[in-house]
């Protein structure tokens, strides 16, 4: 805590805790918190590419939709609960599997070429590789 305070009640606490509630209204349940969502997401950059990784495991990868309109990339699908309860009087106490429908939008770059994009799935890790043109990519110019 960046901050002391000489009340028994800490008003910034508070405020912090009710932002966290909220935010969890309103994403719903998250398998990383409250800023976080599912599926988990690393992008990266290289000067031909970018290359995202989404990780779905557990996911057949046809239930897994990506598409891309105007630079926007865009990963949907569902997860089933697969949290059986065989008898109707069971309880659960522990459930931190996401499950249900999700929707993950990222922007790309403008210098991304949208005919060469490609999505692979393997060992719960989807991967998309998203070639740059290779008129933007960076060159040296050779002085004469």
């Amino acid at each position: 805590m960046l901050y002391q305070t000489m009340f028994p009640r800490d008003l910034f606490a508070d405020f912090e805790r009710l932002q966290r509630e909220l935010m969890d209204a309103v994403e719903g349940p998250s398998i990383r918190g409250a800023r976080g969502g599912f599926p988990a997401i690393n992008i990266g950059s290289t000067p031909q590419s970018v290359e995202l990784y989404a990780f779905v495991p557990g996911l057949d990868p046809a239930s897994v939709e990506v598409n891309l309109e105007k630079g926007v990339l865009t990963i949907s699908g569902e997860r089933a609960n697969d949290l059986a309860t065989p008898e109707k009087n069971a309880t659960v106490h522990v459930n931190e599997r996401f499950s249900g429908r999700f929707r993950r939008v990222v922007s790309l770059p403008d210098d991304i070429d949208p005919d060469a994009v490609t999505a692979a799935y393997r060992d719960g890790v989807l991967h998309i590789s998203a070639k740059r043109r290779e008129s933007v990519q960076p060159r040296r110019i050779t002085i004469q």
